[in-house]
This record gives structure tokens, sequence and C-alpha cells, in this order.
């Protein structure tokens, strides 16, 4: 009985410390997100309920921007020709730290709030990547700022970017070509995850392209020969794909996802569509991949004596890493403490780990220590990449599923539904917040940051991957 006592009290002992290195003014961020705290949740529930796709979410930005209006927050809707995309500002002058809020949802990944698979509606989607809860505590963050702001205990600006779109177009590549970051000094992020740490990694560049074949049709039986299938096109280029993945980078991935490849059996297809993604670290590694697959396309259409079109969706930049903030970021997760949960979270998060296979060991909310940041990552991508070539970026990762967790999965929507994944999105919000107000309080700080953002981007010239208008509408 005496181990849970000494634990129990060696905790109480650490919150107090923590507690007495916290500054008036920190004090105060963390009591405003508690304030909005019950809000914050219902908002997250809100878009987590509304499952809304890439450039779909306008219950989701709506529900967003309104309460950033109520909060006394400049709002300005649609912005970079967007209908979804929005900003929220507060304050004037320097600094101006923004903070990014994602909330659309991935495809089929309907899921109740129970730790077995058991979707709310067959085929609908699900936020299998906590976006639900990104967007609420990034919004928590600013308004607490603002808060901060309108007391006269800082001055500058508090700018919230609503910002749709990250799981397939990426809308933050055309919010940043028009020049939503200009003015900005520093940008704070998060995503949520299965533990607590200042995130120094970077994430993998990708580049998206549709390639259509254009046959002529024809009775699969009867004349055969006077068709030309885009079919077997497609076919002859997958299979020219899976033998190149012996001979690209380790690091490097491609990935496809077919369209169309014709719509009954007992005709020659004269079309055919196949989303591909091409992925690495490096961007200057990337991109000769894409030439190469970009080349495959077209000897596919000539075996198949077809003819083919290639388009640009778009293409993000790996993450350009920024260890001064990442430093800042750390001294306020050590500050806030691990997330404490309770029995029946824990069994929950056990039977998630159950359901999906994983060793049933509970949550991770322990307080990591600043990684070193890996040369070659693995992981995935996001188009947070973009912002961070343009502006400093620091960016956290706090606990809202159980370790080991598959995401993009149904498990990811179930935590994010209910307590686990609030406790997380309120977390993240204090933490963010507290890191926003170091920024504000300190110009040694930000021009710390800063100067570390210049000497590594170095002369790399940003050109966005993108070619023409953000596809609103598109499949």
């Amino acid at each position: 009985m005496r181990k849970p006592f000494l634990l129990l009290l060696l905790c109480l002992v650490s919150m107090n410390l923590a507690a007495q290195k916290l500054s008036s003014n920190k004090k105060a961020v963390i009591a405003s997100v508690e304030n909005h705290k019950e809000n914050l949740i219902k908002i997250s529930d809100s878009i987590w309920a509304y499952a809304e796709t890439a450039f779909n979410e306008s219950k989701s930005a709506e529900v967003l921007a309104a309460y950033a209006e109520k909060n006394g927050l400049t709002v300005t809707r649609g912005v970079a020709d967007i209908p979804t995309a929005f900003t929220a500002t507060y304050g004037s002058g320097k600094p101006v730290i923004s903070v990014l809020g994602e909330f659309d949802a991935l495809p089929g990944l309907s899921q109740n709030t129970v730790p077995t698979k058991d979707p709310r509606i067959d085929g609908a989607p699900g936020h299998g990547c906590g976006h639900n809860m990104f967007g609420a505590a990034s919004l928590g963050a600013a308004i607490a700022i603002k808060e901060q702001i309108e007391a006269g205990k800082i001055k500058g600006t508090v700018k919230f970017l609503g910002t749709p779109a990250e799981e397939k177009y990426f809308a933050k590549v055309w919010m940043v070509q028009a020049g939503l970051w200009d003015d900005v000094d520093v940008n704070v992020s998060w995503h949520p995850g299965a533990n607590i740490e200042a995130d120094v990694q970077s994430g993998l560049s990708l580049i998206d392209f549709i390639v259509e074949f254009y046959g002529q049709a024809a009775h699969a039986s009867a004349d055969p020969w006077n068709g030309r299938s885009a079919s077997d096109a497609l076919e002859l280029y997958t299979t020219g794909i899976n033998y190149y993945r012996e001979h690209i980078k380790p690091s490097s991935r491609i990935h496809y996802h077919i369209q169309d490849g014709g719509q009954v059996v007992n005709v020659v297809p004269d079309y055919s569509k196949i989303w591909v993604r091409v992925r690495d670290p490096k961007r200057k590694v990337m991109l000769p991949t894409y030439e190469q697959v970009k080349k495959m396309a077209e000897g596919a259409a000539i075996m198949a004596n077809v003819d083919y079109k290639i388009s640009l969706v778009s293409g993000i930049y790996e993450t350009l890493v920024n260890r001064s903030g990442g430093e800042i970021m750390q001294k306020n997760l050590e500050l806030l403490g691990p997330i404490t949960y309770t029995d029946e979270e824990v069994a929950f998060g056990k039977g998630i780990q159950k359901a999906t296979g994983k060793p049933e060991v509970g949550m991770d909310s322990k307080i990591e220590p600043l990684r070193e940041t890996e040369e070659l990552p693995g992981g995935g991508s996001t188009d947070v990449g973009d912002v961070s070539w343009n502006v400093p970026n620091i960016n956290l990762s706090v606990t809202v599923a159980p370790k080991d967790t598959p995401w993009h999965s149904w498990a990811v929507v179930a935590c994010g539904g209910m307590s686990i994944g609030h406790k997380g999105m309120v977390y993240a919000a204090k933490a963010m917040g507290m890191t926003m107000l170091d920024l504000f309080e300190s110009p040694k700080v930000v021009e710390k940051v800063k100067e570390e953002f210049k000497t590594r981007k170095g002369d790399e010239k940003y050109e966005a991957m993108i070619d023409g208008p953000p596809p609103i509408g598109g499949n």
C-alpha cells in the first residue's frame, strides 16, 4: 500500500514545484484555457461529428470562426480563394505570432466512441488523424493570448489560421502563396499523437499528380483489335512503378490509387485514371524520382498505343525544424507535467490496444526529452512544411490516443470523441499558449528562433508546388 501513496505524494510535490515556477501570465493562460474548456470540448466534438473531408469543411470551419468572433477576434472568411479557410486576429504591431488549426476528416473512418471497431455511419468519414482536436486546441491558445493582450499584459498581434484540406489537397500551400504568413514572426502548431513531446523532427516532402490514359473503346470479344486499352496502359504503368521501387532511395516512397480502370468487362476501356504520390524526407531527392515516374507514364502509353495526360495536384515541402523553438516548448511541457487518466480511460486505451493487436500497456503521457533531430525521419507528410519554409515554426505532439495506436484508423476516431482526446486537446492549448506567451514577452527569444530559421533555410528558395487555383470541389 505504501508504493502507490509514495507515487501520489511525489506527483503532488512535482505539481506544486511546477506551479511555483509558473509566472502570473502563464497562470492566466492556463486559467483562460480552463475557463473555455467546456466550449472547446463542444467545438471539438461538433467537428468530430461533422467529419467533413477536404474543402467540404463548411460546418467545421464555421464553428471555429464563430467562437473566435464571439471572443473578440476579427475573422476573415474565405481567404486564399478557399471557402473554408479563414483567419482570426487580435492586437496590433509586433510581434505577430500565428497558430494553426486543421479540421478536415478522412474518408471511410466513421466510428463510435467505443474501443472496438463500430462505425457510426457505414462508409462515412471520421477524424482518424485527430483534426477535430487540432483546430479547437489552437483556437483555445489564440484566445488565451488575446485575453493577455486585451488586459495589457503583452503587446503584439495573435493570428489564428483555419487551414482546411490537410489530408488531401494541402490548402496551406495556396494560403502561403496568398501571403497569409508574410507578416508573421513565428508560427506555432501541434498535432495529435500517442505521446507528448516538443516535436523537432521533420516530415516527408511529397508531390501528387494524376495520370489519365485515353484509348479507343471496342467490343472486348467481337473486335478487340479495333480497341486501344487505356486499362492496359494503367496496368503497364503500375507494373513499371513497382519494378522501379527496387531502385529508389530506401527513404523514398511511391503510392498510387487507381481511380478508374474501366467500367464493364465486355468493353475495351477507352479511359483510365490513377492518382500517384512520391515522397522523400528531402525535396531534392523526391523531385528526380517524380520526374522518372512521369517518364514511365509516357512509356506505358507508348506500349499500349494510347494517349496520356499528367496533371499536377499539389506538392509539399518537408518540415524545416527549429530546435530553438523546440527548447521553449520543452520547458513549458515540463512545467505542465504529464496528463493523468482515470481507471476508465486507461481501460479504454487498453481496449483499443487489444482490438488493434498491440501490447495492452495503456496511455503514455510522460514528458519526452527533447530528441536529437534525425537526418532521415520516417512517418508522414504535412503542409505545415510549406509554412515552415516561409516562417519559423514551433511544433508539438500531444497524447490523444493510447501507445502504438494505428494512425489514420478507427481507433484514433474513437479516442478523439471522448475524454482521452478532450484531455489531450486541452493540454495542447495550454502548452501552445504558454509558448506563444514566451515569444510575446521576449524579443530576444523571437530573434533567436528567427536566426535559426535563416541559418537552416540558407540559400534555398521556396517554390510552391502547385499549378493553378485550389481544386475546390475536386474528387
